[in-house]
C-alpha cells in the first residue's frame, strides 16, 4: 500500500516498525535543533516535577512516528502538504518505545494527473498504548504507473 489508488478512506494501518527512545533523542537532538529548554537535558530541573526525568521534545517525537508511519504513507509521495491538529497529550522519556498507527481521512483527486491528495490522521503510541501523539498529515502521492 503506497500508491494513491491504495488508500481509502477509514483504512486503518499499524505501522511494523518501532523505535526505543534513548537519551540521544531527548537530550542531543534537542541541542541539534538548537531547543535549549532545561526539561529536555537537565535531570536535576526535573526531579521534582510529574515527569521525574527529562522528556523528549514533541518535534522530535512527531518526526519519528511519522518516520514509523513512512513506509505505508510516504514511499510515492511527492510532497508534504501539511501538518495540523498535533498534539502531545503523554510525555516521551528514554526508555519508552514508540510505535505509530494511521487512519486515512481522505483520498481527493489533485489538479496533477499524476497524483492524488492524501490525508492521514497519525498516532504515536508507546508500549503501554499510549498516546503520545496525535497529528492531521496531508500528502501528494503518485498514482500507479505514473514515472
Amino acid at each position: 500500500m503506497s500508491w494513491f489508488e491504495d488508500f481509502s478512506v477509514g483504512d486503518r494501518l499499524r505501522h511494523a516498525r518501532g523505535k526505543t527512545i534513548t537519551d540521544f533523542e531527548v537530550a542531543t537532538l534537542c541541542h541539534l535543533v538548537m531547543n535549549t529548554h532545561q526539561a529536555h537535558f537537565n535531570a536535576q530541573f526535573m526531579e521534582p516535577t510529574p515527569f521525574e526525568r527529562p522528556i523528549n521534545f514533541g518535534g522530535i517525537t512527531a518526526a519519528i512516528v511519522v518516520g514509523l508511519a513512512m513506509q505505508d504513507t510516504g514511499e510515492h509521495a511527492l510532497a508534504e502538504l501539511g501538518m495540523a491538529e498535533v498534539r502531545f497529550p503523554k510525555p516521551v522519556v528514554a526508555g519508552d518505545t514508540l510505535y505509530a498507527l494511521s487512519e486515512v481521512l481522505s483520498a481527493d483527486d489533485d489538479e496533477r494527473e499524476d497524483a492524488g491528495r492524501v490525508t492521514f490522521q497519525h498516532w504515536g503510541i508507546n508500549q503501554r498504548d499510549e498516546v503520545v501523539f496525535e497529528g492531521r498529515r496531508e500528502v501528494l502521492v503518485m498514482r500507479r504507473g505514473s514515472r
